[in-house]
C-alpha cells in the first residue's frame, strides 16, 4: 500500500495508533544506527533511505533522476514491512541475518528477496534491525548495486 504522504511525519503520523508506534520505533532504530551518507526521504510511497544523487548521481537505473534506493520500510494491509535491499545482494550478509534473527527472535523470519514481514508490531526485532542496517555504508551498497545490478544488465 503506497501512501501520498510528502513526508516521513506524515506517513507516520497517518497510520493507526498500534502500527504508529512500531513505524516510530523502527524508524528510530534505523536513523541510529544506518551509516552516515544515506539519506531519509519518502520513495515509493513509504519512508526509506537512498544514496543521493550528490554521491551517485547515475541514480537508480529505473528513473536515474531518483536517488539509489536502499532501505525503506512501510505498515501494508497484513504486516509492517522492512525492505533491505543489502539482503538481496549480499549472500553472506543474508546468510548472518536468517542466523542472527533465529536466535534474536522466537518467530520464524517471514521473508522475501528483499522484503521482511512482521505481522505483529511486538514481532519486529528492533535490535537486530538496527544492527543489519548497519552493515552497509553507502560506497559498499554503490559497488554492490554496480557489480550485481548493473554488470548482469550489461551481459544481457
Amino acid at each position: 500500500m503506497q501512501s501520498k504522504a510528502k513526508t516521513v511525519d506524515q506517513y507516520i503520523e497517518e497510520l493507526p495508533e498500534d502500527r504508529k508506534k512500531a513505524l516510530a520505533e523502527l524508524r528510530k532504530v534505523i536513523k541510529k544506527n544506518i551509516p552516515k551518507g544515506f539519506t531519509e526521504e519518502m520513495g515509493y510511497g513509504m519512508p526509506g533511505f537512498a544514496v543521493p544523487l550528490t554521491t551517485y548521481p547515475a541514480g537508480y537505473h529505473c528513473d536515474p533522476k531518483l536517488p539509489l534506493p536502499f532501505l525503506g520500510f512501510a505498515s501494508q494491509k497484513n504486516f509492517i514491512a522492512i525492505y533491505h535491499m543489502g539482503i538481496y545482494a549480499d549472500p553472506t550478509l543474508l546468510k548472518w541475518f536468517t542466523e542472527a534473527h533465529a536466535k534474536a527472535s522466537p518467530k520464524k523470519l517471514d521473508m522475501g528477496k528483499s522484503c521482511l514481514r512482521y505481522k505483529k508490531p511486538d514481532d519486529i526485532p528492533y535490535e537486530l534491525i538496527g544492527e543489519l542496517v548497519s552493515k552497509i555504508t553507502p560506497r559498499q551498497w554503490i559497488d554492490m548495486y554496480e557489480s550485481s545490478f548493473r554488470n548482469h544488465r550489461k551481459r544481457k
